[in-house]
């Protein structure tokens, strides 16, 4: 069930961007009803960074149109930064100021008042528990940490919209979960978000809906139960005891398969699309037998957004790693967040 209202919070029609001879959007359109999080997924270089940096004004469109609050990207951007907040792939941070002084800044760049900016690095801080270091310049701080302070700053001003570009890069797993925790608290307060991520988990367990983009294109649309049902019937998974089997196992199980198997050879690691379910598993067992192929594990699933993106896009997510999408992502700027 959605959590939004009837209105979207941003819209995207026909959207283009070329860089050069390249065309990296070719009329994007997309819709984010109010309070609700869009996952905007797609592998490396589909153009899902420069939307972002389109709908954040740090790009403009060489054609179709985008609006943020009701307000035109191109022609009321000062408008919209007053609106939004945007966290991109990488921390962007002043080294020199500690951790408290740099929230402190974008709080006085959004013009809040002196009083009111303290406030909210303070509050910030020990929501991304980071108060034990708010004193201490950022340049001591780890990877993960700077991650943090760089998410907070996009929200010191309780934007209405908020872009989140791969935000979970570089955070240990449990840090992850609480930045999870924390999407959907802000959603929970009305807060609509963009989001594009690496981690197919995190688009599974976050987004109202999903759009799939590759080379610039929409490809797929829909809930994350909606794009795994285009993909459809089952998964059977197995791992075998060596390499040489996992290319036996591969043969012998290839007329079982709706498409072409996947095998990994690091893990030993075998994947096919099926149908028929136990009675399908149970003819695969008895061919890896009879092939005396050593099975250590094997077992059937249903569909999940790996696969989806596999049979949409041709390639596996992990090829979805962060990319600039054909820039490079800015450090913020006064002008960024004002």
């Amino acid at each position: 069930m959605s959590r939004g209202g009837s209105q979207d919070a941003v819209v995207v029609e026909g959207l283009v961007k070329r860089f050069g001879g390249n065309t990296a959007l070719d009329g994007v359109d997309l819709a984010v009803p109010e309070g609700t999080v869009l996952g905007l997924l797609g592998p490396n270089g589909a153009g899902k960074t420069t939307v972002v940096r389109i709908l954040s004004t740090l790009l403009q469109a060489d054609g179709g149109r985008a609006t943020v609050a009701g307000l035109d990207v191109a022609t009321q951007a000062d408008q919209v930064r007053g609106v939004i907040g945007l966290t991109g792939q990488y921390a962007a941070v002043d080294e020199y100021l500690t951790g408290v002084e740099n929230l402190e800044m974008v709080g006085r760049l959004y013009r809040l008042g002196k009083k009111e900016a303290r406030s909210r690095a303070v509050d910030l801080l020990d929501r991304f528990d980071l108060s034990d270091a708010a004193r201490r310049p950022a340049k001591t701080y780890s990877g993960g940490m700077r991650r943090r302070l760089d998410i907070a700053a996009s929200l010191i001003a309780r934007p209405r919209v908020l872009f989140l570009d791969e935000p979970t890069t570089g955070l240990d797993p449990r840090s992850r979960l609480g930045m999870w925790e924390f999407i959907a608290d802000l959603v929970s307060d009305g807060t609509t978000i963009l989001l594009t991520t690496q981690y197919l988990e995190e688009a599974d367990r976050l987004a109202d809906a999903m759009v799939v983009i590759d080379r610039g294109r929409v490809i797929a649309r829909g809930t994350a139960d909606e794009l795994k049902a285009q993909v459809g019937g089952e998964r059977l998974e197995l791992t075998v005891g060596s390499v040489p089997e996992l290319a036996r196992a591969t043969e012998e199980l290839r007329s079982l398969a709706l498409d072409e198997p996947r095998s990994d050879e690091q893990t030993r690691r075998l994947t096919l699309p099926v149908s028929g379910g136990a009675a399908t598993l149970a003819e695969a067992l008895r061919r890896l037998e009879q092939a005396g192929v050593t099975l250590l594990d094997v077992g059937l699933r249903r569909p999940d957004l790996d696969d989806v993106f596999l049979t949409l896009t041709g390639r596996p997510a992990e090829d979805a790693a962060p990319s600039g999408d054909g820039a490079s992502t800015p450090a913020r700027t006064e002008e960024t967040v004002r």
